[in-house]
């Protein structure tokens, strides 16, 4: 059941990680092309890759601190990191856009399913 557990926080960590470029894409009049996605995803998505394996995936991926905020910093960090590395660039405004909105969404989901689980039996955790 962790197997399953660990896959479906996978999930949601990718789909927060998407919603955010679509988001800002859209934001800036860049399109919703499926490559400019990909091209500008990619480098977060390794930044959430990396953060998975710093927690190491046999930890309770719903938990919301380490994992969630390693998964969060991780993204954010490597991110902006690979972006600069292959040419993309940041800004300051930029980090602190995905500060907020990376933690919001990854912090923010596993403290949705912790809530769930607690009141309402299990929701991702099992």
């Amino acid at each position: 059941m962790r197997i399953l557990a660990n896959v479906r926080s996978g999930i949601f960590d990718c789909l927060v990680v998407v919603v955010f470029v679509i988001i800002g894409r859209s934001a800036h009049g860049h399109g919703e092309t499926i490559a400019g996605i990909v091209a500008t995803a990619w480098p977060f998505l390794a930044g959430t890759t990396l953060g998975w394996l710093i927690i190491r995936p046999w930890m309770t991926s719903t938990q919301i601190y380490p994992v969630g905020v390693v998964v969060w910093l991780s993204t954010v960090i490597f991110g902006q990191l690979f972006r600069v590395i292959s040419g993309q660039g940041t800004a300051l405004a930029f980090i602190g856009v995905s500060l907020g909105f990376l933690g919001l969404g990854l912090v923010g989901w596993r403290a949705v399913a912790s809530f769930f689980s607690r009141s309402k039996g299990t929701f991702l955790l099992k």
